[in-house]
């Protein structure tokens, strides 16, 4: 019989089911035109307060723009840069570490110094500097997106890679004459696969974080494109006058960075071989 499904985990996953539909959607799924300027309903607040008004939800910006609509806009912005950053990110860290892992010797040795350095620098620092040496656009933000993390997954892969490739059935799959493509893609990485997803769960929310840190300082996404880290910036200047524009940008960033969190670990439990070996 199958276990009882977790309510805490049930409610993130719902959660993030809604956040991917809003992204998914966009523009579609907001009540107003997200960029459309109003200059006569500037800061007004949410519905439900006194200053609130029922056109606007949760209330407008200090161009008088519908608050909701430009959340989920930012949402669509800030969801698709993390995925794309993190996908890009996963991928280059785990091709180097299965490199790594399989040739081993002097291979192994420098891209591991490449994985030390890396470690060793503040991302933050490296992004402020590209970003200011560089100028700020789509495809650049993107990639320093992608470039965050790579290197947990190098260490990660490489350390699973290297303790799969000395266990009985590896041997066993090279004797039968398999080859390492088909050695690594078919039987080590479904393997390895559960510590890969847990990794991903943390890369995820980490550079969702990364990107409303630099939205925030003014290098992240530009107008006219928005995300929630920019919202939560342009907020900061109105935290006593008009609270809203920055409380919930900063809500729906915690919300979606602890439900990733919460289905993440239900994930490990549910696929990582170990944990079911210790239940059986």
């Amino acid at each position: 019989m199958m276990g009882r499904i977790n309510p805490v985990t049930a409610a993130a996953a719902a959660f993030l089911v809604v956040v991917a539909l809003l992204a998914i959607l966009g523009e579609y799924a907001a009540p107003h035109d997200p960029y459309k300027q109003n200059l006569l309903s500037r800061l007004t607040g949410p519905a439900w307060t006194e200053e609130g008004s029922r056109e606007f939800l949760l209330g407008t910006d200090k161009l008088g723009r519908d608050l909701l609509s430009r959340l989920i806009v930012g949402l669509q912005m800030s969801v698709g840069v993390a995925l794309l950053g993190t996908f890009i990110g996963a991928l280059v860290g785990t091709i180097v570490g299965f490199i790594s892992g399989h040739f081993e010797g002097w291979v192994d040795n420098v891209l591991m110094m490449v994985v030390d350095i890396q470690l060793s620098l503040p991302f933050i620092l490296i992004a402020l500097t590209l970003l200011a040496f560089f100028g700020n656009s789509m495809p650049l933000f993107i990639l320093l997106m992608g470039m965050y993390g790579w290197e947990t997954y190098a260490r990660l892969a490489r350390g699973l890679v290297l303790s799969a490739k000395r266990q009985t059935y590896s041997a066993a799959i090279v004797s039968l004459g398999a080859t390492s493509g088909r050695l690594y893609l078919r039987h080590i990485l479904p393997n390895i696969a559960s510590a890969l997803i847990v990794q991903l769960t943390l890369t995820i929310p980490a550079i969702i974080l990364l990107e409303t840190a630099l939205s925030f300082l003014g290098l992240g996404i530009q107008p006219p494109d928005t995300s929630l880290g920019q919202i939560l910036g342009e907020g900061r200047d109105y935290l006593a006058s008009a609270w809203w524009i920055a409380v919930f940008p900063g809500l729906i960033i915690f919300c979606i960075t602890l439900s990733v969190g919460v289905v993440g670990d239900a994930l490990r439990d549910k696929f990582d071989p170990t944990l079911k070996a210790r239940q059986s």
